[in-house]
């Protein structure tokens, strides 16, 4: 499996959380299944929405675009593709800052910790990785004089 192939699973694990905060922000839900941390409170707060939408309604369209770029990615016509590996890597990392944002808010405005939204910052926290190891790895094969690209 390659890395691009574990970041489209990861980013549909993303998706699936995601939605399910959304469909509780939107109110097809009537509690989530949170156990120990302030999962309410959190989806409750004002920084809960961006521009009018849920934050979580956004984080699925995140992760549906990372898992579209990255599905893209395992295609052989887009293998060895530069411009994939460049664009997962910028998207996740703009993913790994407004993740780092919003836990800041929990932790020192809110002062309560959602462990979903944990959840989905230790997933954009590996699509990051995983894409700079992908990112690396094709800046080291262009390298490579007897590497073909395409």
């Amino acid at each position: 499996m390659t890395r691009r192939m574990i970041i489209a699973v990861l980013s549909l694990a993303g998706v699936f959380l995601a939605t399910y905060l959304t469909l509780y922000k939107l109110g097809y839900l009537e509690t989530l299944a949170c156990g120990t941390g302030s999962c309410e409170v959190v989806q409750a707060s004002k920084w809960s929405k961006l521009f009018g939408q849920p934050v979580a309604l956004w984080g699925v369209g995140f992760y549906l675009a990372m898992f579209g770029v990255a599905f893209t990615g395992t295609l052989a016509r887009y293998v060895e593709s530069r411009a994939i590996g460049v664009a997962l890597a910028l998207m996740s990392g703009s993913g790994v800052l407004f993740s780092g944002w919003l836990t800041y808010i929990e932790v020192a405005r809110l002062h309560a910790i959602c462990r979903y939204c944990v959840g989905s910052a230790l997933i954009v926290t590996a699509l990051f990785v995983l894409s700079a190891l992908d990112l690396r790895r094709g800046a080291a094969a262009s390298s490579d004089p007897t590497h073909p690209r395409a």
